[in-house]
Formats: structure tokens, C-alpha cells, sequence
């Protein structure tokens, strides 16, 4: 039982950690900066962790930058606002999402504009025999370490941790939580200590914020983990923090 649970855990929080650090921070907001090896090198690792859930960077990048743009109005790639319910938001941002991806949707310009691209290993890695690979070594561990009946439970989450990622914040992030500023749509901060969104449930911060690296940091207790490893990146310089003047900041508050 321990093995399934850990595997499940981990696998939440590796593939969400992709999801935010490189689809969204990087590929839709360019909060920090890094090169193309790197760049393929995060490809890779996010095709890894998130498996059978594996999201197009570019797909990604320019549905949410649409997110921002639109967000809570018809042209909205998933509000609440205009979706009944939460399966018929994600069914809606799948299909463009997919349209996206696929080439089928054009994009204006300021959508598309420096959204990572590697075309040839996206199409690999949304391809079903990736995702039917990956799907097969999640059901041989759990043929394998699943001796409770109800840990089979967990298996279908894992097929779509992605999708769930992403509804978990474009549904209840717009619906429920508080607001540390008036913005223009319905964003709100879902979680005040965020432990199982890695920092993404500060949702109202990032809308005020949109490229800012770090998505808490508004009130004491909004910190973000993802935010924790990005600094770690950037003082290794695997990547570069575009707006430096936030870390200054934090430091010289410490100091004091």
C-alpha cells in the first residue's frame, strides 16, 4: 500500500511542479529566462513526470496567455462564468487546447510570440503510443503494490492528473477563496497556505501579477514552493530571473 501511495504523490506533485515551472511560468509567462539545451533538457523532464498526462508547452502557453487576455468573457479558453459546470470548462479547454496544439487554431501573434516550440517531440510525446507506454507502467505497479482494492481508485486520477491540475484552478480558484486585489475577472487565492498546488492556487496574485515569478509573497503565509526552487535554479544558473528587483527585495527584507 505505502509503494502506491508514494507513487501517487509523487507523481501529483512532479508533474504539477512541471506544469507550473516550465508550461506555465516559462512557457506562457517568461518569468525567468534559460537556453535552448536547457530548454529541450525541461521538454524531456515534463514528458517524463507528467507521462500519459504529457502537455504541449506551446499548446499550453498560448491557451493560457489567452486565459489571461480574455479571462472571465466569452473569448475565455475556461471560466466558470460561461461553463455550467466544471466537466463542461474541461471539455471546452481540451478541444482548444487540442486545436492549439494541433495547428487547427491560428492565434494572433502576441499569443504565439516566444512560446517555446519542438515540434518533432511534441508530436512524440502526445502521441498515444507515449501515452499508452506510460499508462502501462502505471497499471504494472499497481498489478504489482496495489493489495487494497480502493488504492485502484487512485489510477484513473493518474491518467488525467494534467487535466485535474488544471481544473482544480480554473474552476474553484475562480469560484471560492479570497482576493488580495480587485482585478478585472474572478480570480482568487483558492488555498491561504497553498500545500497542494505548489504555489498555483495564489491565483488572484498571478492575475494581478502575471509575470511575476513568484505567485505568493503577498501575505506571510502565501509561500510559494515552486517560487522556492526557482531561486535555486537561478542562483545555479540554470535559468535567469527576468525581473531581479523581486529578489532584492526579499533580501533586503530579511536584512531588516
Amino acid at each position: 500500500m505505502a509503494v502506491i501511495l508514494v507513487f501517487f504523490v509523487a507523481h501529483w506533485y512532479l508533474s504539477l511542479f512541471f506544469q507550473t515551472f516550465f508550461l506555465h511560468r516559462y512557457a506562457a509567462h517568461k518569468a525567468f529566462t534559460m537556453n535552448k539545451a536547457t530548454e529541450k533538457v525541461f521538454f524531456v523532464l515534463t514528458w517524463i513526470f507528467q507521462g500519459a498526462n504529457y502537455l504541449s508547452p506551446y499548446g499550453y502557453g498560448v491557451m493560457h496567455r489567452m486565459h489571461h487576455a480574455f479571462a472571465d468573457t466569452e473569448d475565455d479558453p475556461h471560466s466558470p462564468t460561461y461553463d455550467e459546470t466544471i466537466w463542461k470548462m474541461m471539455w471546452k479547454t481540451k478541444t482548444i487546447y487540442s486545436d492549439i496544439a494541433n495547428r487547427k487554431l491560428i492565434p494572433e501573434q502576441r499569443f504565439t510570440e516566444g512560446v517555446p516550440v519542438w515540434e518533432s517531440f511534441d508530436k512524440f510525446a502526445r502521441s498515444w503510443p507515449s501515452r499508452l507506454f506510460w499508462a502501462g507502467i502505471y497499471i504494472a505497479m499497481y498489478v504489482q503494490f496495489a493489495n487494497v482494492w480502493w488504492l485502484w481508485l487512485l489510477l484513473p486520477i493518474q491518467f488525467l492528473m494534467s487535466p485535474i491540475h488544471g481544473a482544480i484552478i480554473n474552476w474553484f480558484a475562480h469560484k471560492y477563496g479570497y482576493r488580495n486585489f480587485e482585478v478585472g475577472d474572478t480570480s482568487k487565492n483558492f488555498l491561504p497556505v497553498d500545500f497542494l498546488m505548489m504555489g498555483e492556487s495564489y491565483h488572484n496574485n498571478h492575475h494581478k501579477y502575471g509575470s511575476r515569478p513568484n505567485f505568493g509573497g503577498i501575505r506571510w503565509h502565501e509561500i510559494d514552493p515552486t517560487y522556492q526552487v526557482i531561486k535555486l535554479l537561478d542562483k545555479l544558473k540554470i535559468i535567469h530571473i527576468v525581473n531581479r528587483k523581486e529578489i532584492h527585495l526579499e533580501n533586503v527584507q530579511k536584512a531588516a
